[in-house]
């Protein structure tokens, strides 16, 4: 008896600001898709400049198929995070002052990928977060270790350098794909090798195989001095459009210094540039050399990967490689 092929999903990849967003919208109008943001920060509400967040609304769509369905509007409709006409899901959630794990993403990247594939469209992953989209699309099995408020309360005593080190130590491997300023998944990566005794464990280059789904997997590739151009435009128009604001809106309605410094990068440093621990102008150098830094490290991240097609980022590039995969019945 032959099984059923695996479903198809789609997962656009790429460096910060390379264009991955818009690139997705695209190809989610010409095929029927419906996005997945994977994005470990885009998750939060009130966190829109600083993560890049696609400017959407709150919207309800989607029309029952099935006349006895259409009677009740549960059965019908849908609320989802709507930008440019396309549904994005797992985006403008979360409480920002509450925790969300990497596992708890790949539980609800997994209900959203069976609920759009239900409906007959494609679910189309992007986002940044490297390994929240490898743990959904390869069944990494992420270790349910809960949180050891003692333990954290003592490393986070500790400056990120030093947990860097230790964590090198304990598990090069991780250390070697994660952001080393982010004490947030510092003390996270700690804390599971410590309960476990055991590397976090992470897709090695030989192992690209998904359990669950057949992907199609489509980088977005810039030459370096280009994709530096643009961080820094990006970061540049992100200051004018109001991203102090938001750091400072998110800190009044509660938010503690150090949990925005540990969401990293935008939140860190205007975090600090508020407290005045840092100059205006040591702000943006220090953000812009980070996201240099990170995009980076997503490029080394992916290389690993060689399913990946790498193509300019323009959707025409995408469209034939996706329209084949999607008629190729194998």
């Amino acid at each position: 008896m032959h099984s059923d092929p695996k479903p198809k999903i789609l997962a656009i990849v790429g460096p910060t600001a390379s264009g991955k967003s818009e690139l997705a919208v695209a190809l989610a109008k010409k095929f029927r898709g419906e996005i997945i943001s994977c994005d470990s920060r885009q998750i939060y509400k009130g966190m829109d400049l600083g993560t890049g967040k696609v400017p959407g609304k709150w919207k309800i769509f989607g029309i029952a198929r099935h006349p006895e369905r259409a009677k009740r509007a549960e059965g019908s409709l849908k609320k989802a995070f709507v930008y440019k006409s396309v549904p994005h899901h797992l985006i403008d959630f979360q409480n920002p002052a509450r925790q969300y794990s990497a596992a708890r993403f790949q539980r609800d990247a997994k209900r959203a990928i069976a609920d759009i594939l239900k409906r007959g469209r494609l679910p189309i992953l992007c986002g940044g977060a490297m390994h929240w989209i490898d743990a959904v699309v390869f069944g990494q099995a992420i270790p349910a270790v809960k949180p050891d408020f003692r333990l954290r309360a003592k490393l986070e005593k500790q400056s990120a350098d030093t947990l860097y080190k230790r964590l090198s130590k304990l598990d090069p491997v991780r250390a070697a794909n994660i952001d080393k300023f982010n004490k947030r998944r510092l003390i996270r990566a700690l804390e599971i090798v410590i309960a476990t005794g055991k590397p976090v464990p992470i897709f090695q280059s030989s192992n690209f195989q998904s359990l669950n789904y057949k992907p199609l997997w489509i980088g977005i590739t810039r030459p370096q001095a280009d994709l530096y151009k643009k961080i820094d435009a990006r970061l540049k128009q992100r200051l004018k459009a109001g991203m102090l604001k938001e750091v400072a809106g998110l800190r009044k309605r509660g938010l503690s210094w150090k949990r925005l410094e540990n969401f990293g990068l935008e939140y860190k440093f205007v975090s600090l540039y508020l407290q005045k621990k840092i100059s205006r102008g040591e702000m943006v150098k220090q953000l812009s050399y980070s996201i240099k830094h990170y995009s980076k490290r997503q490029m080394t991240w992916w290389k690993r990967n060689k399913e990946i097609i790498w193509i300019k980022p323009e959707a025409k590039k995408a469209i034939k490689p996706t329209k084949q995969f999607l008629l190729n019945k194998g």
